[in-house]
């Protein structure tokens, strides 16, 4: 049974004509930039978060760049981050042209590792980072302590983490600014490009929504040098019709994030292949479903031949990327990090996927081991 790695169809479908309704509604109004839309969208998912501000923007990567800007971040500066993410994180800190300061990460979850960061922080030191990776938390309250005890501000990439939690509390407002992406594969998605900046802080939010329009306010009148990160009235009609669906969605993913935990089992595959780890304090609401393996190659190769969608994130760190050298890290400077980009593999977890769909995931994945051991190979963790 050939399973794709994320079904947009199967989630449009049901939606179809209330999405073109939309649509069709911000045509015959023909305000295509700024406008009601935009205003209800950033109202309503304010609420839905539990943040004063919620300000829409035209890409997660702007919401990072944007939320950079509105700290004057800049030239000189520096910003410590994880070194294993999508590459937005650290390249929104390049653009601003301030530098990365880079950290492994935990493990078990993928996110940056609270405990390195301290001894990261220097005098120039102007924000910290955290990735909210693959849609689960990063250990915030250890970073928010280090943060406060050097009063630096935090900024949350939850780029794949709408909706999730840290101790009951919705990432993006628990740090000065949030940072969310609408990517069509993330599990809110626009029909394109769309993010969002969140926050608590009335002057930063001030601040934001100068800088999202070229610093203007009133019209031509220019306060601050910004740049141009509006979302589009489309996009906010659309993701206004699905953000209702949002928590349906995201029970849907963890049920099959908890399906997957029983098949694997049931396989006899606990050991061999390691599943997410989901900490009691946090809600992981599975933007991917990362498993690992020493034999990650050779299981994404056998999974291609049999029709199971499956994408590696990410394979090169940031402290191996070419654009980075300068940063002077070599291989073996962040090894958990370096033997995550060699042994992750997501595989299909949408919320739309069926239990016939996940058990011929599962089949493959044994089938796979399976083979190796007949062959005298093991897949089993060293």
């Amino acid at each position: 049974m050939p399973v794709p790695l994320l079904d947009l169809q199967a989630q449009y479908r049901p939606l179809r004509d209330e999405i073109l309704a939309a649509m069709t509604r911000v045509a015959d109004s023909q305000r295509f930039i700024m406008g009601p839309e935009i205003e209800n969208l950033e109202s309503e998912l304010a609420r839905v978060l539990g943040v004063r501000h919620a300000i829409a923007v035209s890409s997660g990567t702007d919401a990072l760049l944007l939320a950079l800007m509105a700290l004057d971040i800049k030239a000189g500066d520096e910003v410590v981050t994880s070194t294993y993410s999508f590459f937005a994180t650290a390249g929104a800190v390049a653009r601003v042209g301030a530098r990365p300061v880079l950290v492994d990460i935990d493990p078990a979850t993928f996110n940056i590792d609270p405990d390195q960061i301290a001894a990261a922080i220097t005098p120039r030191t102007k924000a910290i980072l955290p990735v909210h990776l693959f849609g689960q938390s990063a250990d915030l309250d250890v970073i928010m302590r280090d943060a406060e005890r050097h009063h630096i501000p935090v900024v949350e990439d939850a780029a794949q983490a709408i909706g999730a939690t840290y101790r009951s509390r919705p990432v993006g407002g628990i740090g000065a600014l949030g940072c969310f992406s609408f990517f069509p594969s993330k599990n809110l998605g626009a029909f394109g490009d769309a993010g969002l900046v969140t926050t608590n802080d009335d002057a930063l939010a001030r601040r934001a929504r100068l800088l999202r329009t070229h610093g203007m306010e009133p019209k031509y009148y220019h306060h601050l040098v910004g740049a141009n990160f509006r979302m589009d009235a489309l996009q906010a009609a659309i993701l206004r019709v699905k953000a209702p669906r949002l928590a349906a969605w995201t029970a849907g993913r963890r049920v099959n994030a908890a399906r997957y935990r029983e098949l694997f089992r049931a396989a006899g595959l606990d050991g061999v292949v390691t599943l997410p780890a989901e900490p009691t304090d946090r809600l992981h609401i599975y933007n991917q479903f990362v498993i690992r393996t020493p034999e990650r190659d050779a299981l994404k190769r056998h999974l291609d031949e049999q029709g199971i969608g499956n994408e590696i994130y990410y394979p090169v760190p940031f402290h191996l990327q070419p654009c980075f050298t300068d940063l002077g890290h070599v291989r073996g400077a962040f090894p958990h990090a370096e033997r995550a980009a060699a042994e992750s593999l997501a595989i299909p977890i949408y919320g739309e996927l069926t239990a016939d769909q996940q058990q011929a995931v599962v089949s493959a994945v044994a089938s796979f081991v399976h083979s190796r051991s007949a062959c005298g190979i093991s897949a089993r963790q060293p």
